[in-house]
């Protein structure tokens, strides 16, 4: 099975997210696939890796992969990928071909995967080259993802809406 769940910061996601893999993963541990690029050193970004980690703890095996994520899902099992938007703001040098095809072979896995990705295709279109990427690629990467999931939510005020 593979789900997606989407919507803004601080919507929900993550409890949602989580709660869904533990349920699919039954009684084997599920993989959290922790996307955060920690090159950045960004310190509240930090923090809030801190906040999720501690909310996971004894709850996943947590596999860090920033930029391959079939490299890290490379067995059954059931995965939380945590989350698309940071893996492609880590890949976002890279074309959308290549992004793609990641998530060719992933939609292919036997895996249950569950995704999370930032909504941020709601707003003005950004003035920056490099944000306007950032927003085309999320709407790309998201309708791609929502192709293949089984099940796909939008995430608001922590309410899920079930969409597909």
């Amino acid at each position: 099975m593979m789900v997606l769940y989407f919507g803004g910061q601080k919507s929900g996601k993550s409890r949602l997210s989580e709660e869904k893999a533990i349920n699919l993963s039954g009684d084997v541990k599920p993989y959290y696939l922790a996307t955060y690029d920690k090159s950045y050193d960004d310190k509240e970004m930090n923090e809030r890796v801190l906040k999720h980690q501690k909310q996971r703890v004894d709850k996943f095996d947590t596999i860090e992969e920033a930029f391959d994520l079939n490299k890290a899902v490379n067995k059954e099992g059931t995965y939380l990928i945590e989350c698309l938007s940071m893996w492609i703001l880590n890949n976002i040098n890279k074309g959308e071909a290549e992004l793609i095809k990641q998530l060719d072979e992933l939609s292919n896995s036997k895996s249950n995967i569950v995704f999370v990705l930032n909504d941020v295709n709601s707003g003005i279109i950004p003035l920056g080259s490099e944000s306007r990427r950032f927003v085309d690629l999320t709407g790309i990467i998201g309708q791609k993802v929502a192709s293949f999931c089984d099940e796909v939510y939008e995430v608001k005020l922590g309410l899920p809406q079930r969409l597909k």
